[in-house]
């Protein structure tokens, strides 16, 4: 039996690579007979760049400005094989918020984009005709002002210049985020909280990017707070959008790249998994992505580190096995800290069971 291994990364705990090799050396012990193919996915969020080296391009290591201003060595591709050199940026290598340590209202307001803004310099440099940005695990939540200034240049005032400094570069935002720049619905009051975010800094973050918005609304030509995906990675995707990027689901970029069509067809089972199979994940999310591109035709199995879904909505996602860490774990925490070696025990107790199957 040929099982394709296409996991998304499990929160903090795991990189999406990480967590294939894991799922594959515990089936490995369960079934040795089986070819095992391992295609580790990303939604453009954190590991969007590391996904794509399994595949294509080369690394590129460049030290930017971190979320909090301390230099940080950020990873991003490129790849000179196709009809345009294109160069793959994620986001979280220069603004993540796994780079800010302890969470805070304060490293909510201070932290910044310009590390991205950087990383597009540097990819505009080294000869990129068509920039794809991939958004999400910001610790950021100023709509891209960070970026926009690093574009523009040291000591330069008007944000068009950043326009001009990407003249003949093709812009893309790849992110699986929908929300608006602005709102209840927006960048601040939905993902600040998570940053570090009281109720009184959610306010102040909101008043923040309400002013930006004008200018990014003159850099736009029109009002694009309220276009899907604007409130990516603090509204990073505003910013890139008002830049003139066009918006494309993350996961599809991955999907292309790395051939996933071709590598379903080819197989008899799939194996996907995330840090929390819930309600979101049927939003669009790798996972769902993946079951859907079994459309039926494959059983599609589950690992998570929690799953919180009823049996019959994981019937009508068309995932026939879904399994947690945490059911084999002695606590949550021992989940989190132990992530690995406990993916690789579950994926050997369901290898073991599906050979009775």
């Amino acid at each position: 039996m040929r099982a394709l291994i296409a996991p998304d990364s499990f929160g903090d705990t795991l990189t999406a690579v990480q967590a294939a090799e894991a799922i594959a050396t515990g089936w490995a012990r369960a079934r040795p007979d089986d070819e095992l193919v391992c295609a580790p996915l990303s939604d453009g969020g954190p590991g969007f760049v590391d996904v794509l080296a399994t595949r294509l391009g080369r690394l590129i290591t460049t030290t930017v400005p971190g979320p909090l201003g301390d230099p940080v060595d950020a990873r991003w591709l490129i790849d000179d094989t196709g009809d345009a050199v294109t160069a793959y940026i994620e986001c979280a290598q220069a603004c993540g918020l796994h780079l800010v340590g302890p969470r805070s209202p304060r490293t909510a307001f201070a932290a910044s984009t310009r590390g991205v803004g950087d990383l597009i310099c540097a990819a505009v440099a080294a000869g990129a005709s068509r920039i794809i940005v991939g958004l999400g695990g910001s610790a950021s939540t100023d709509g891209g002002a960070g970026l926009v200034d690093a574009l523009a240049g040291p000591g330069v005032s008007d944000p068009r210049t950043a326009v001009d400094r990407l003249a003949g570069v093709e812009l893309v935002a790849a992110s699986d985020v929908d929300n608006p720049l602005l709102g209840p619905a927006g960048a601040a009051a939905v993902f600040g909280p998570q940053k570090g975010a009281d109720p009184d800094m959610v306010a102040v973050l909101e008043d923040r990017m309400t002013v930006w918005n004008d200018t990014l609304t003159a850099l736009a030509g029109g009002d694009i707070a309220g276009e899907a995906g604007a409130g990516a990675a603090g509204g990073l995707g505003a910013a890139l959008i008002a830049l003139g990027a066009r918006r494309v689901s993350g996961a599809a970029v991955i999907a292309t790249a790395i051939g996933l069509g071709d590598l379903v067809v080819h197989a008899d089972l799939l194996i996907t998994g995330e840090g929390k199979f819930d309600h979101q994940t049927l939003q669009g999310k790798v996972v769902s992505a993946v079951a859907t591109a079994a459309r039926g035709d494959l059983p599609t199995v589950v690992f998570a580190g929690q799953v919180i879904l009823t049996e019959a909505e994981l019937v009508g996602a068309g995932i026939a096995q879904a399994h947690a860490i945490v059911d084999i774990a002695d606590s949550v925490a021992h989940a989190m800290d132990d992530a690995g070696p406990l993916l690789a025990r579950l994926a050997e107790q369901v290898g073991l069971a599906w050979k009775r199957e």
